[in-house]
């Protein structure tokens, strides 16, 4: 991996018990010379990881719509801030630049862009490693999710296996570095999955 992009909330409204994890994960990203993709903005944990990967060395590739630029008081200070027309092309760009994918804590911009990075894994639209920090109650909650899912029938077995999950971010980090990236089987895709 070179580059991860990091999911994670614009809010300035959260705990600030979720910051530290965020800015644990910008350094850690810096200090192993990977180099930091998200959404661009300046305020709540998408500012604490930038500004942190930056302060220790890292580069930052900040990818904003127009209208979110001005919202989410878009970073000046990434080395690149990328301006796209739409939320789609920002989706598409990261997942692009990126060749691996952090959660952090966040809201539904942030489960839209976890999930549609998931089924893209799925469905070998990218080989990415996917990683998922336990950094609190949100994160606890999107894996209950997907675990009731998985139980109830109504997500693939193989879905949970996609997701490196752990509580520290360099722990985190060598699991995803680690872990190869092995196709999707099409048997574990199937209605009623492997025969």
């Amino acid at each position: 991996m070179q580059r991860l992009a990091v999911y994670c909330a614009s809010s300035d409204r959260i705990d600030d018990d979720l910051r530290l994890p965020a800015q644990s994960l910008g350094a850690a990203l810096a200090q192993r010379g990977l180099e930091l993709v998200y959404g661009g903005g300046s305020i709540g944990l998408m500012g604490e990881v930038a500004r942190a990967a930056k302060a220790n060395g890292g580069r930052v590739h900040g990818v904003i719509t127009e209208r979110l630029r001005d919202l989410e008081q878009g970073w000046e200070e990434a080395d690149v801030l990328e301006v796209v027309p739409d939320m789609r092309t920002r989706k598409s760009r990261m997942i692009e630049l990126a060749d691996g994918f952090v959660v952090l804590s966040g809201g539904i911009g942030t489960w839209e862009e976890f999930f549609e990075v998931l089924v893209g894994r799925l469905l070998g639209e990218h080989s990415g490693p996917i990683g998922l920090l336990r950094d609190g109650p949100m994160n606890d909650a999107l894996l209950e999710l997907i675990e009731r899912g998985t139980t109830l029938g109504f997500v693939r077995p193989v879905t949970q296996e996609l997701i490196q999950v752990h509580e520290d971010p360099n722990t985190l980090l060598d699991a995803m570095q680690a872990s190869r990236a092995n196709a999707v089987d099409d048997a574990d895709l199937r209605p009623g999955g492997r025969d």
